[in-house]
C-alpha cells in the first residue's frame, strides 16, 4: 500500500489535479492527472547527484559520461535490444496489426515506440510517494492532447515539418490582439517560436505544421480572445499552456 493512504514514510511528493470524467458511466466523478513540475535535463540531474547523491567525482566528466551512456542506450534500443537499467527497462514496441505473416510493417499502420517497464527498486520507490490532490483544474479552456499525426506520437514528441492536431476546449485562435496565436515556448526561457502554418482553427481542434525548435523541449501556448462564440470576444487575451512538454525528435 502506498503513501496515498498514509501507511509508509514520506520521501517524495507528487501533486495531481482533478478533471471531470466524461466517459460513459463516469458522470459526477473525476480523473486525476499529475501536475507536472519542471523538466530536468542531464546537467540538472548530474548536479543533484553531486549535491545530494554523494557523487564526489568531476562534474563535467559525469555529464559527459551520462550523455554517452544514453546515446549508446538509444543505439542499442534501435537495434532491437531491451536495456535494463536496474530501476526500469526500456524496450522497442511495434504497434498495429499485420493481416498475414507475409505483410510488411509500415510506419503509418505499425508505428514504432519505446516503452518503460519499472522493476522492483522503482516500484518500491513509488510506494514512498505521497499524493496531494491540488483541487480541480480550471476547465474553462485547456489543451488536452497534442498528436504528431505522421509519427503517431501523443503529448511526447514531434518531427519539425510534420502535421499536428491539438485537441482541447476553447482553443480557437481568434481576436484582434496581434499577440494571439499558437507558440512553442522553450522551457529554458528562451524566445518563443510562433506556429505560422495553421490549417484548421476550431474551438476544440487546431491543426497545422510544426516548426523547428532547435532541439529544445517546449510547452505549447495558445493566446486567444476566443470566448466561446464567433461574435463575442474576451477583452483581455487568454493564455492557455499545455501541462506536458514536447521534445523535437
Amino acid at each position: 500500500m502506498n503513501l496515498t493512504y498514509g501507511t509508509k514514510q514520506v520521501m517524495h511528493r507528487i501533486r495531481v489535479k482533478l478533471y471531470p470524467n466524461y466517459l460513459p458511466g463516469g458522470e459526477g466523478t473525476f480523473l486525476t492527472r499529475t501536475d507536472s513540475e519542471a523538466v530536468l535535463d542531464v546537467e540538472q540531474v548530474c548536479a543533484a547527484l553531486s549535491e545530494r547523491g554523494g557523487y564526489q567525482g568531476d562534474y563535467d566528466h559525469l555529464v559527459y559520461n551520462v550523455k554517452r551512456f544514453f546515446k549508446e542506450t538509444a543505439y542499442q534500443l534501435c537495434d532491437g535490444f531491451t536495456v535494463n537499467t536496474e530501476y526500469f527497462s526500456i524496450y522497442p514496441n511495434l504497434g498495429g496489426i499485420l493481416k498475414t505473416p507475409h505483410e510488411k510493417p509500415t510506419t503509418e499502420k505499425n508505428p514504432l515506440s519505446f516503452r518503460i517497464r519499472p522493476h522492483k527498486p522503482m516500484r518500491e520507490m513509488g510506494e514512498t510517494i505521497e499524493v496531494f490532490v491540488d483541487g480541480e483544474a480550471d476547465e474553462t479552456a485547456y489543451i488536452e492532447t497534442f498528436v504528431d499525426t505522421e509519427a503517431h506520437w501523443t503529448n511526447t514528441a514531434y518531427h519539425a515539418g510534420n502535421m499536428f492536431t491539438i485537441h482541447g476546449s476553447k482553443i480557437k485562435i481568434d481576436g484582434s490582439d496581434p499577440g494571439n496565436g499558437l507558440f512553442l515556448a522553450p522551457i529554458d526561457g528562451s524566445a518563443e517560436i510562433k506556429v505560422s502554418r495553421i490549417s484548421e482553427n476550431h474551438a476544440s481542434k487546431v491543426t497545422g505544421i510544426m516548426p523547428a525548435s532547435a532541439g529544445k523541449p517546449v510547452k505549447l501556448i495558445i493566446r486567444t480572445q476566443y470566448e466561446g462564440s464567433s461574435n463575442k470576444f474576451l477583452k483581455n487575451t487568454r493564455v492557455i499552456t499545455s501541462r506536458f512538454v514536447l521534445e523535437e525528435a
